[in-house]
């Protein structure tokens, strides 16, 4: 009996002394420091800019050859998925470039059989074949130095230039009162490229089927 009233008592003693919590004048803590940065999106691999389809990533083929490696197939599929969206474009050129290196004729050649084999790809994706034309420049207009590989790298390329599109001019009114705007009229016309980098793609096609030395 005596043991069991000590440890009751004890129960007693330790229940009396818990009592409820309450924080006054509470202060708000400043946490010193730079927030983190926020993460800047990444820009878009393939977009329509004016008059081209620009690619931030380049188109990997096999070496010395026109076989696109499928490291880029993803690429290509995103390429022919912006074309699909944007039916405002009537006329696609792809337009392939080689570095200096090696052979002038084989290097032409390249460039012409790697734009074609874009163009393969393309409607292997069901991109209507009369939409696109090939052009290749061998190694006209680089736009790095070919005395060092990472310019040579730079140079062979695989480029979009839109040749012909609608494009879609609105008059816009804005309602004195609300500040709403309010389309009026649309006029739509058809914009081509100009008859002088017509004529400089033509010089490059004749250079295509024109036997060189190598240099």
């Amino acid at each position: 009996m005596r043991t069991w009233l000590a440890i009751g008592t004890l129960g007693l003693g330790l229940a009396a002394c818990v009592k409820p919590v309450t924080f006054q004048g509470q202060t708000s803590l400043a946490v010193n420091g730079t927030p983190p940065a926020a993460i800047a999106e990444a820009p878009p691999r393939v977009e329509v800019r004016d008059d081209r389809i620009a690619i931030n990533e380049k188109i990997q083929f096999e070496f010395d050859k026109a076989m696109i490696m499928p490291a880029s197939f993803g690429l290509m599929d995103e390429i022919a998925s912006v074309i699909a969206k944007n039916p405002q474009i009537k006329r696609l050129r792809i337009e392939g470039y080689a570095s200096s290196e090696g052979d002038v004729a084989h290097n032409q050649q390249l460039s012409e059989a790697r734009a074609r084999s874009v163009m393969t790809y393309l409607t292997g994706k069901g991109i209507a074949a009369g939409l696109l034309v090939t052009v290749g420049h061998g190694t006209d207009k680089p736009i790095a130095d070919n005395s060092t590989e990472e310019g040579r790298e730079q140079n062979r390329r695989v480029e979009f230039v839109i040749v012909e599109q609608d494009v879609t001019a609105k008059k816009i009114e804005i309602d004195p009162t609300t500040g709403a705007e309010k389309v009026v009229a649309e006029d739509k016309t058809t914009v081509k490229e100009t008859d002088a980098n017509q004529e400089a793609n033509a010089a490059a096609r004749q250079r295509a089927t024109t036997p060189k030395k190598g240099g």
